[in-house]
């Protein structure tokens, strides 16, 4: 329970912390789509508007790896400023060219700045908020930057039509360099980061391995809704899709928040069988794609899942490291979110063909429900170790 007396929830460098990533990651997501359909309209087809997002999740993955060392000799204050100026500044260039060579060094530089922004933004709240408050911390955190998802993606393909790609662009930018407004309130120094390996070196202690196991599993099966599912659902009702993705976004940070919430007062780690749970029923949902209810709340059933889970296994691998690993264990978090993604997607677009999209649902499904064995071990383990025993 937090105790009567308890430290602030929304400190004022919590505050600028989140309109930071707020101002940041709605310059990522409003562009996220654009690119890919820039870079094909300008001559480089369905290969070039792969590249653009393959190559800006590459440059996140391996920035990430570095990221603990980058953040322990600079600090937040100058590596928030370096992630949200790759993240805009280099938006402008593509209003020059759609020349593919021009995109994937703009991708380069975004995925960089992704990296940064998404890396050195928890470990900042995990040292910013009070300890039995972490938690719920973290859920505003996730609603703060889950809101430019919501945003972002659709305003994006919409504004498109309406003036074109050059203004869109220099919307992103101007939007990442509105983020600089609330960096001189944030923390300047990270907590000095302990010399014994890198950021995989993490998951040789089990209470981190686990939750991580458990987040990637998740981060996995949520690749394939995200990519597949505007084109698994039959042609006839197009609006399910959209309505199916919408009710997942809006699911996702509510989830995420309540978690924080509950886990706090209750203790985080036995949310993880609920959460995977949840996750693996809304898949399960999916395999009906003919029936658009199923198809809308199996869509928010999962999100909700992928919600608490985020917000669980993030606040379960702060709890368990000290403050100079905090930056290893967001860099660590975060390449299980992004390789997850990247490795469901990819892996279900090879399955998806000879099988179909309703039993490949039903396969990631089964793949998820594995999740439940490790949920369920991290859970036992916690309950021993409050117990004593």
């Amino acid at each position: 329970m937090i105790p009567t007396g308890a430290q602030p929830l929304l400190s004022r460098p919590m505050v600028f912390l989140g309109m930071t990533s707020l101002a940041s990651m709605t310059s990522f997501y409003l562009l996220l789509p654009i690119v890919p359909l820039y870079t094909a309209s300008g001559g480089s087809g369905e290969m070039g508007a792969g590249l653009s997002t393959g190559v800006t999740m590459l440059a996140t993955v391996l920035m990430e790896l570095v990221m603990p060392a980058l953040l322990g000799r600079y600090g937040y204050r100058a590596g928030m400023t370096l992630g949200v100026l790759l993240l805009g500044v280099p938006s402008v260039l593509l209003v020059l060219s759609s020349a593919l060579p021009m995109v994937l060094a703009t991708s380069l530089a975004r995925g960089a700045g992704l990296a940064i922004v998404v890396v050195a933004g928890p470990a900042m709240v995990a040292e910013l908020a009070p300890a039995e408050r972490r938690g719920e911390a973290l859920g505003v955190y996730g609603v703060a930057v889950g809101i430019p998802a919501i945003l972002g993606l659709p305003i994006g393909l919409w504004l498109v039509p309406l003036i074109g790609y050059g203004p869109v662009f220099l919307a992103g930018t101007g939007l990442a360099l509105l983020a600089l407004i609330g960096i001189p309130w944030l923390p300047a120094e990270a907590a000095p980061v302990e010399q014994h390996g890198g950021v995989l070196h993490a998951l040789r202690h089990a209470g981190l391995a686990r939750p991580v196991t458990v987040f990637a599993t998740v981060t996995l099966a949520a690749g394939v809704l995200l990519t597949f599912l505007p084109l698994a659902v039959p042609t006839g009702s197009p609006g399910t899709a959209a309505t199916a993705l919408l009710a997942h976004s809006c699911a996702m940070p509510l989830a995420r928040w309540a978690a924080g919430r509950y886990g706090d007062r209750h203790g985080q780690s036995v949310l993880l069988v609920p959460a995977v749970l949840a996750a693996v029923a809304g898949m399960a949902a999916l395999v009906w794609l003919g029936n658009p209810y199923a198809v809308i709340v199996g869509a928010a059933l999962f999100g909700a899942g992928f919600g608490a889970a985020q917000n669980v296994t993030l606040a379960l691998m702060f709890a368990r490291s000290s403050p100079s690993d905090f930056g290893r264990v967001s860099a660590l978090w975060n390449l299980a979110y992004d390789g997850g993604m990247g490795i469901g997607a990819a892996g279900f677009g090879l399955v998806a063909g000879p099988a179909g999209y309703p039993a490949g649902f039903a396969l990631v499904g089964a793949v998820l429900a594995l999740a439940l064995l490790p949920s369920w071990l991290d859970t036992r383990s916690e309950r021993k170790t409050i117990s004593g025993r």
